[in-house]
């Protein structure tokens, strides 16, 4: 039995260079868990993995949507579980990286989501559109206190799921989450962080290589793919402010200091998220055995389960 592995974490913490190791040792494939590379031509803002860097490795789950589709947790859950046993039933290890939160509950816990109605959505996007969300985080109140004080009231598509489904089920938003149990496939995840200080460099740096490689340029270019029509690739970090700057809200060094805070804040509320799950392993991403170190727990756990893979560690 093929088990398959999940490295999760913060933004900027090595993920996905740890995944590529992984993925080498172990005859792997990597399935993408990070919603906003989903879409073709989002690459530098992304931080996307150029082909010639991956190292022959296949990977899932990468330039699958146009910037006009609405990335959905949904079908992302359907896709990526059959990404990843298609991946076990060629005899190989399906390493999913990324740090999306919701994506990572949807595909490891089965997640069963509530029906949609496109009407009611439609009503509270338009709410959302007209009103901002500053209205829509005040009707998420009236309706579901609790869900307004756990969902980011800048978080705009978050709002509008949550009041879709307490209007549709008539019940508060959280009794639709799922339950963390045994993960499916029992994949064993682990979590790579930095400390604070140096996650906040790296980020920086990060932030300062996007806008200095071509983030203008590349969001630009899909500006003529119909980005402005996105519902959700407009709103990732780095792209709404850059589209700000388009339409002269700040300057571009204004711009470049929104996406630094913008991915400090996601970064927070990603380790927050994450810390909260006692099934994940953690893991110092500045550790320079790094890889071992995962290669010891993922190996650990073959060994236990008497696992074929065991003897490639």
């Amino acid at each position: 039995m093929i088990t398959p592995i999940a490295v999760v974490g913060p933004t900027a913490t090595g993920k996905s260079d740890l995944a590529l190791e992984l993925a080498q040792r172990l005859d792997g494939e990597i399935v993408n868990i990070d919603a906003m590379q989903l879409y073709r031509g989002m690459d530098i803002g992304t931080a996307k993995l150029p082909h010639a860097q991956r190292r022959g490795i296949a990977h899932h789950q990468l330039d699958v949507l146009e910037v006009t589709e609405t990335a959905t947790v949904a079908a992302y859950q359907g896709a990526a579980t059959a990404d990843v046993e298609a991946v076990m039933a060629r005899g190989h290890t399906p390493v999913i990286v990324g740090g999306s939160m919701m994506y990572v509950q949807a595909l490891l816990d089965r997640w069963d989501f509530p029906a949609t109605d496109p009407q009611v959505r439609a009503k509270w996007e338009a709410l959302l559109e007209d009103g901002g969300v500053e209205a829509l985080h005040a009707a998420l109140r009236d309706a579901d206190p609790v869900a307004a004080q756990t969902i980011l009231p800048t978080d705009g598509r978050r709002m509008v799921r949550a009041l879709e489904v307490v209007e549709l089920t008539g019940r508060p938003f959280a009794a639709s989450q799922p339950q963390v149990g045994e993960p499916h496939w029992g994949t064993i995840i682990l979590g790579v962080d930095r400390g604070t200080a140096e996650l906040d460099a790296r980020i920086e740096l990060r932030t300062a290589a996007m806008f200095d490689h071509g983030l203008l340029d590349e969001v630009r270019a899909l500006l003529d793919r119909g980005l402005r029509e996105g519902q959700t690739a407009r709103r990732a970090i780095g792209y709404a402010q850059v589209l700000a700057h388009l339409d002269n809200e700040y300057d571009l060094n204004h711009a470049r200091e929104r996406t630094l805070i913008g991915t400090r804040r996601y970064v927070r509320r990603q380790r927050s998220w994450f810390r909260r799950d006692p099934r994940v392993r953690w893991l110092d991403g500045a550790d320079p055995l790094l890889p071992q170190a995962a290669l010891d727990i993922v190996c650990s756990r073959a060994a236990d389960d008497g696992q074929e893979r065991a003897r490639q560690c």
